[in-house]
């Protein structure tokens, strides 16, 4: 946990070579205020679009993998493991991604991870024709999507919250944040549907194109950043640097820990939508899909509110908050006497986790000098990336208790877990507000 009088470590000076500015996508948006300044930026306009084509075959692809699994095994542990396929990658490579993604291009690690990408989901596409995928080779190619996401906050997240001014920081990644969460609403929807009527096959073929439509976007930007040659004996150095920044500085070690909970203990409830939905409510694959986006649903109206204007509080009560509410909707959620109350809920439950991922970002861009935000994304990554231990975890319990009975305990705990980070994050944040003034006086 952080210092209490909040102190920033002693870190080495910026390198020589990488200053703020050439480190930025090119053009910035314009100094003004509002949307406009956000849509007349070039370089804002196609990393968003790039975000959305990708984030839209993300979500689409789990809940396609996830009802094709359910078809063959029956199993929603199995279900489970394929899905934390896709996010195991961030746990293990996030901190990685982030030094890496300071060395090289960023532009060109974006590019070419969508290339990657579009390959792997047309090699489960061709399976599929040929009829003999397999949920291994499903799980496969999500580890591939998942290697390409553990750079997403250390690449394009990045550069979203750099391609701006200052002052519009919060609009334009909150905007990213709604683009997010209408592409999380759509893509379940779609794969849904698509699922029903054409199989595995006609859904990652779909995925396949949509990703190579993002890779021609990411061709096509302006951008340009010093890099220089990855010294692998560094590396341990880079990111011990990243540590001990997150570690002592009180904002960053209070939204990790929180990201922490969160992936482990109150997203996990995603893995098991399909059999909760199959099994509990008994509808259909495409409602389904419209069940497993109702979090996004709700995130988009929560993201409005934050893209249109000022954030309506502190980071810390909006990112704690929006947990807590999202945890608690959740925990509801298996008590629905119906498939539509279950919906109301977890559209309520997106609208906290809005307020939740879109100050993941800010914070960090806010708060931490442009050297080491890289770095600071990918410890950032590494939090998310504890998604699969809750998904295996959610698994295990669905296995032994039933899928209601693990989605209430995962988030019942991620709401103590949560309170507590944000108890000591206020606690600490007075601290280190009165250390100056004692100091001053002194």
């Amino acid at each position: 946990m952080p210092r209490p009088d909040g102190a920033q470590p002693d870190l080495p000076p910026q390198p020589a070579g990488e200053t703020e500015e050439t480190a930025l996508p090119t053009p910035r948006a314009s100094p003004g205020s509002g949307f406009r300044a956000l849509l007349t930026a070039p370089s804002f306009m196609r990393l968003w679009a790039i975000g959305g084509c990708a984030n839209s075959m993300r979500s689409f692809e789990v809940l396609a993998a996830a009802l094709f699994t359910l078809d063959v095994t029956g199993s929603g542990f199995a279900v489970a493991l394929v899905t934390a396929a896709r996010t195991m990658p961030m746990f293990l490579l996030g901190a990685f991604a982030g030094v890496m993604s300071e060395a090289l291009n960023r532009k060109h690690v974006l590019v070419i991870g969508q290339i990657i990408t579009a390959c792997a989901s047309a090699t489960v596409a061709l399976l599929a024709c040929l009829g003999v995928a397999r949920p291994w080779h499903v799980a496969v190619a999500a580890m591939v999507a998942g290697t390409v996401w553990s750079t997403e906050m250390a690449t394009r997240r990045r550069m979203v919250g750099e391609c701006v001014e200052g002052k519009l920081v919060p609009r334009a990644l909150a905007l990213d944040t709604v683009t997010n969460s209408v592409t999380r609403m759509i893509g379940p929807v779609s794969a849904g549907a698509m699922y029903q009527f054409t199989g595995l096959a006609g859904a990652f073929a779909v995925s396949a194109a949509v990703y190579l439509v993002a890779a021609l976007l990411g061709a096509g930007l302006r951008y340009r950043q010093a890099t220089h040659r990855i010294v692998l004996t560094q590396v341990p150095r880079d990111l011990t640097e990243g540590l001990t920044f997150a570690r002592r500085n009180v904002v960053i070690a209070g939204l990790l820990s929180v990201t922490m909970a969160m992936n482990l203990l109150g997203f996990s409830y995603a893995a098991l939508i399909a059999p909760i939905g199959r099994q509990h409510f008994m509808v259909s694959s495409a409602l389904v899909g419209l069940l497993a986006s109702a979090e996004a649903f709700g995130a988009l109206l929560g993201g409005l509110r934050l893209a249109s204007g000022d954030p309506p509080g502190s980071g810390r009560v909006l990112m704690v908050g929006g947990s807590l509410l999202f945890l608690v909707c959740v925990a509801l959620m298996p008590l629905s006497p119906s498939f539509a109350v279950a919906f109301a809920l977890l559209t309520t439950g997106g609208i906290g986790s809005a307020a939740f991922s879109n100050m993941q970002t800010s914070l960090i861009v806010m708060h931490a000098p442009p050297y080491v935000r890289s770095r600071l994304m990918g410890l950032l990554t590494v939090c998310i990336g504890m998604g699969p231990l809750g998904i295996l975890l959610i698994g295990t319990l669905a296995s032994q208790l039933g899928p209601l009975v693990a989605v209430d305990m995962t988030a019942l705990s991620g709401l103590v877990v949560v309170g507590g980070v944000g108890l000591l994050w206020r606690r600490n944040e007075r601290v280190a507000a009165l250390v100056p003034r004692l100091t001053r006086v002194e």
